[in-house]
């Protein structure tokens, strides 16, 4: 019994010190990466500003495509901020179809409609994983955005240069502001001209708001003005429509659970019936109108998805 006791101890301390491990490698890691961004990162590995910006631009898949198609794929993956390129995306996709024809595979048996489900399903998984992962990105700088005009507004008032401006940016705020701002000032200090360096930065994040920015930007270098006094109403009016973006996220959020709880629930009650009662849908697996109804199922979910999401999603 003392041996059992001692086994079951040492279990436990190992649980609890795999627990914390964990938390110390992931939430620890990630606090101290907000504290310093990609950039600055690469500094202290790399040792010039062009190698840099370099890595910066190949890790983010930054190629030139002369494919439209392609070229806009391509700007879509950058905006996501992931580090991946064409082959991990390749695999990714290889890995959700497979995973996805064994799951249809077992739910209808392997035939037409697991390998239809498996092609029609991963690259819509990998799409969706993607937008995630881009909206997610850009909410983020666009909560940042603000203060960034504020430091730049700042370096201009004291008198430093507007690519200076942008290069305290790049070393006080954390990504993704922290690292596309530094690009644009590399960009800027290897000879690029403001305006096509901002134009670049829009492709690169896809936030509505830099078109602001870019359009400032424009205007004071063909007309002249006070670039700080410019920035810092401009500085208002994005925190102002950050208020109004958040205000409506509040208003339209019942409409949003709803949609999500519409669309999982079939798949939930399938789940939940298939475990309670294996055998439920043996008799109708194999009948020919099961497959017109799954069809008309998903066709079905897929307006009233659509329909709910231009309910909840509207531009202002």
């Amino acid at each position: 019994m003392s041996e059992l006791w001692l086994v079951d101890g040492l279990s436990f301390a190992a649980v609890v010190l795999g627990i914390e491990g964990l938390y110390w490698l992931m939430f620890r890691v990630r606090g101290d990466n907000k504290t310093i961004n990609r950039r600055l990162a690469l500094s202290k590995r790399l040792s010039t500003q062009a190698a840099v910006l370099d890595a910066l631009r190949q890790e983010r898949g930054f190629v030139d495509l002369r494919s439209p198609f392609l070229s806009q794929l391509n700007d879509y993956l950058v905006q996501t901020g992931l580090r991946v390129g064409r082959d991990g995306l390749l695999l990714w996709l290889l890995g959700l179809g497979g995973g996805l024809l064994l799951m249809s595979s077992l739910m209808f048996g392997l035939g037409p409609l697991a390998v239809a489900v498996a092609i029609a399903g991963a690259p819509l998984i990998m799409l969706g994983g993607l937008a995630m992962a881009r909206r997610k990105r850009i909410a983020r700088f666009a909560e940042q955005l603000p203060d960034a005009i504020d430091v730049i507004v700042r370096g201009v008032r004291v008198g430093h240069p507007f690519a200076v401006a942008l290069d305290l940016v790049a070393r006080e705020l954390p990504d993704p502001i922290g690292t596309e701002f530094g690009i644009v000032a590399d960009e800027v200090a290897f000879g690029l001209d403001v305006m096509t360096a901002t134009n670049n930065l829009y492709r690169r994040v896809g936030q509505e708001d830099l078109m602001f920015l870019t359009t400032t930007i424009s205007v004071q270098t063909q007309t002249g003005g006070n670039l700080a006094e410019i920035l810092s109403r401009l500085s208002q009016l994005m925190r102002n429509r950050s208020k109004l973006r958040l205000k409506i996220r509040a208003l339209t959020a019942e409409g949003r659970i709803s949609g999500w709880f519409l669309s999982a629930m079939p798949f939930v009650l399938f789940g939940v019936i298939s475990l309670l009662s294996p055998h439920y849908f043996g008799d109708v697996r194999d009948h020919p109108l099961i497959e017109p109804a799954l069809a008309y199922m998903a066709l079905s979910l897929l307006i009233g998805n659509v329909i709910i999401y231009r309910m909840v999603n509207f531009k202002y």
